[in-house]
């Protein structure tokens, strides 16, 4: 049950914010929290990692949703086995921003990007995210030690 708590925050989570920057955000606009530290700023992508393939939007949604659909087929095999927590909680939060992300390739055709780190190098600082993201590559990276150490 925690698993399936875990999926929902963040996609829960997410799209309220996605929802929020959408209504209350300007494009180009950039706020800084925390004394410039993060950096607040509305970005549409319509690729994927860092707008990728932009110019084709249904194979980047396809992929998406294959994606999406594999990872929950791991997660569902996962939760008829003993053990696997640390595997079941690195799916649980990838599960969350793949249905998340995927649901804005679906539905608005781009995804919502809104924040990045206010550093002064230019290339790190024109990253932006959503916590989709960073729940995806946290995710990706637990499930990958779990499957690393059977």
């Amino acid at each position: 049950m925690i698993y399936i708590m875990i999926v929902s925050a963040i996609f829960l989570g997410d799209f309220l914010l996605k929802n929020w920057i959408e209504k209350n955000q300007k494009e180009g606009e950039i706020r800084k929290i925390l004394g410039g530290c993060f950096l607040v700023r509305k970005h549409h992508n319509k690729g994927f990692l860092l707008n990728k393939c932009s110019d084709n939007q249904s194979l980047v949604a396809a992929l998406s949703l294959g994606m999406a659909v594999f990872c929950t087929l791991l997660f569902v095999v996962s939760l008829g086995k003993k053990g696997n927590a640390l595997l079941r909680t690195g799916l649980a939060l990838l599960l969350g921003g793949a249905y998340n992300n995927t649901y804005d390739r679906l539905r608005r055709k781009y995804v919502v990007d809104y924040f990045s780190f206010g550093v002064p190098v230019g290339k790190i600082r024109n990253l932006i995210f959503n916590i989709s993201d960073l729940a995806i590559m946290i995710g990706a990276m637990i499930s990958a030690i779990a499957l690393n150490e059977k």
